[in-house]
């Protein structure tokens, strides 16, 4: 279900006229875009599957960051976009020129972490003409690798998350979603043909108890995992979710760095973890950050009831269990507790500013935690 309070954009944009290609791009700002993205390829999402891709590659959904315009790169099938574009549909025949109503490109998207979509962005950029007239995106859960052939199996149920709407060229079509399940894959469909430059899909990951009580010790932290950054004291040069994805640092903006202070305060991120927890172990990460590093960090920890059940971040006092500690840069410091710190919430202090590339925070659930994982999985039709 979508909102109908969320801005639409419909129509052509004008033709490109040279200058700054995104002069004219139709945004807005969406109320969910600070949620993790599930499709996001480092979590590791795929478009597996899609029934055309002649002018540019599905694969482009799912790129980081905007799409690149050149205006003069050009391939021997046409104009190459940084987006998937299928090619125009025709009727069957010189009597029937045009294709039927119910005639539509679409893609299979695997999400990188299952979890409850709330809300999702079809961006047209750069696609000012030749954007789909109308999209609409349908989900799905199903356990395992399901191969494209096992869900377009006609048994398989699909939930309508954003029904055929009309959609605007170069522009950012955002929908909120309104549906508490848990999902694994999206069906993405333009009506009738055309192309979409980015896919984002934003929501809250909802792991599977079973395979997390499998693993035992895992990182408590990590997105992949139903981890979470609830607050940040700065996000200027990079989102303070980037120190709880999958995997080290790879360059500077890959992890978290906040401007430079001026005052005798403290820069800060406080996270959720999956469900209420015993932490053992702590990886403090400046990979990349080597000027500009956090000179000092403490760790602090809440125990706010269960964190999978939605335990509030204000429930019960900070306790300190890593004082301040030097850190080094593009260094990974490791650190072992004396004994298992129960937790459903954890803060990071640095001193003064400068940053982390990632934070791991390895443990195991405690039985309550186990509990109330389990019981939100079957809400969400787990």
């Amino acid at each position: 279900m979508t909102d109908a309070a969320i801005p639409r954009f419909t129509g052509d944009a004008s033709p490109y006229a040279g200058g700054d290609p995104y002069a004219d791009h139709r945004t807005a700002d969406f109320p969910f875009t600070h949620l993790v993205d599930l499709a996001d390829r480092r979590l590791g999402a795929g478009v597996i599957a899609a029934n055309d891709e002649f002018f540019a590659e599905r694969e482009n959904l799912l790129k980081p960051g905007p799409a690149v315009f050149d205006p003069e790169h050009f391939g021997h099938k046409g104009k190459i976009m940084d987006g998937w574009e299928t090619r125009r549909r025709r009727g069957v025949g010189a009597a029937e020129p045009h294709p039927t109503a119910d005639d539509h490109d679409w893609a299979l998207v695997r999400l990188g972490a299952p979890g409850v979509i709330r809300g999702i962005v079809l961006d047209t950029a750069h696609f000012r003409g030749n954007y789909p007239q109308a999209v609409s995106v349908e989900a799905v859960a199903l356990p395992g690798s399901p191969s494209p052939e096992d869900l377009l199996a006609p048994d398989v149920k699909w939930t309508t998350l954003v029904p055929r709407t009309a959609v605007g060229g170069h522009a950012a079509n955002g929908f909120a979603v309104d549906a508490e399940q848990r999902f694994t894959h999206l069906r993405i469909n333009q009506h009738p043909d055309g192309g979409i430059a980015r896919l984002r899909v934003h929501g809250e990951v909802a792991p599977d108890p079973a395979w997390l009580g499998a693993l035992g010790t895992f990182d408590l932290a990590a997105l992949e995992n139903g981890g979470l950054v609830e607050d940040a004291s700065d996000r200027f040069y990079s989102p303070a979710t980037n120190t709880i994805q999958p995997g080290r640092s790879r360059k500077m903006d890959d992890g978290w760095e906040t401007r430079r202070r001026r005052d005798k305060g403290n820069d800060w991120i406080s996270y959720r973890l999956a469900a209420q927890s015993g932490i053992r172990a702590v990886e403090i990460d400046t990979a990349y950050l080597k000027g500009n590093s956090a000179g000092w960090a403490s760790l602090s920890v809440r125990d706010g009831g269960n964190a999978g059940d939605g335990g509030n971040a204000g429930d019960g006092d900070w306790t300190e269990v890593l004082p301040r500690t030097r850190l080094q840069p593009d260094t990974n410091h490791r650190f072992v507790l004396d004994g298992p710190v129960r937790a459903t919430h954890v803060r990071i202090d640095i001193f003064p500013d400068g940053g982390i590339s990632r934070l791991r925070l390895f443990g195991s659930l405690t039985d309550e935690g186990a509990a109330a994982l389990a019981a939100r999985h079957r809400e969400l039709g787990g």
